[in-house]
């Protein structure tokens, strides 16, 4: 028997449910279970795509029934790969987790070998889930704007979203590299401590960007950014972005539209990339996930990091989406 979290229709919120493996997973002697990894799930967290699953928001789930959750860490208890065997701990991000797989959101798990990842040394399964796709995802969008070529020396990397998962993590990641980093948040005043506790050098007000008056094209501030709210915002640091600077987008808080014109990519050269945590290949995992384990301060990941339980996940997840939330949520769920 397992205990999880389940989303049996469109529109329904999710359920606490308590069943047998083989009800959830599927009966191993019809279902093709080759290349999988069964795991006890040790530590998951709630991140913003969790909330909407949790409680039955279109757009994220994809299949039914379905265990929500896109993190998960746990411990190897039966392997169908080679690459791992009983024992082992391990984590997962992306890959269809919470979407059209099954999730982390539970006592057990069923997951692809292909996409997981020995636990780094040096990080307990707590702060792996701490991380989770949202330091995973930052940490692909510090990657991005290293690769191509911006430099600390360069100017001021601006920061969308800053009080949320993949803001706080951004934020540290690229202050630990010696980047000038400016925090934009919609509480600028109540979090600015916060923010410049993770090492923002400024903090501005995200009502700032989300002027639509300013034009295609405005003042050149920024040398890169790190934008996770989309829409008026993204559109606004593109206009903002300096002459060959490169700007990294990762979520759609505010929307998916983005009224722009062409003129920052051919006027002054910026280059518009994303970080796709889902769909990233092994080899850039494996180097996304060896840099956090480098890279990241385990303390002020600690101090950014509230750990609930599994009865609490439900409220969190309204609390996320009413943006209640700052940092990273982390959900106990084995021994």
């Amino acid at each position: 028997m397992s205990r999880a979290y389940l989303v049996t229709e469109k529109g329904a919120a999710a359920e606490l449910v308590d069943r047998d493996l083989s009800e959830i997973f599927g009966d191993d002697e019809s279902a093709d279970t080759t290349g999988t990894v069964d795991l006890e799930v040790l530590a998951t967290s709630v991140n913003y795509k969790d909330g909407m699953a949790l409680t039955g928001r279109p757009g994220i789930v994809r299949r039914y029934p379905l265990v929500p959750g896109i993190d998960v860490v746990g411990r190897v208890t039966a392997s169908r790969a080679s690459a791992f065997s009983i024992g082992d701990v391990v984590l997962l991000n992306g890959d269809g987790l919470g979407e059209t797989r099954h999730g982390g959101l539970a006592e057990h798990a069923r997951v692809r070998a292909d996409a997981l990842l020995p636990l780094p040394e040096g990080l307990t399964p707590e702060q792996a889930a701490a991380i989770g796709t949202a330091g995973f995802t930052s940490m692909l969008a510090v990657l991005a704007l290293a690769d191509a070529g911006v430099e600390p020396d360069d100017g001021e990397v601006l920061v969308t979203g800053a009080a949320g998962g993949v803001g706080s993590i951004a934020i540290a990641l690229l202050a630990g590299r010696g980047y000038s980093v400016v925090a934009s948040s919609g509480r600028a005043e109540a979090e600015g401590d916060y923010l410049r506790r993770l090492g923002a050098a400024r903090v501005i007000d995200r009502s700032v960007l989300a002027d639509d008056e300013g034009g295609p094209l405005q003042k050149a501030t920024w040398a890169g950014a790190v934008d996770s709210v989309g829409s008026r915002t993204l559109a606004t640091v593109l206009a903002q972005t300096r002459y060959g600077g490169t700007v990294v987008a990762c979520g759609l808080a505010q929307g998916s539209d983005l009224p722009t014109t062409v003129l920052p990519f051919i006027l002054r050269s910026v280059t518009l990339t994303g970080a796709n945590s889902v769909e990233a290949p092994r080899a850039l995992r494996e180097r996304a996930w060896a840099a956090l384990a480098e890279e990241l301060d385990l303390e002020l990941l600690d101090s950014l990091t509230t750990t609930v339980g599994f009865e609490d996940v439900p409220a969190v997840a309204e609390r996320i989406l009413a943006g209640e939330v700052r940092g990273r949520t982390v959900v106990r769920v084995g021994a």
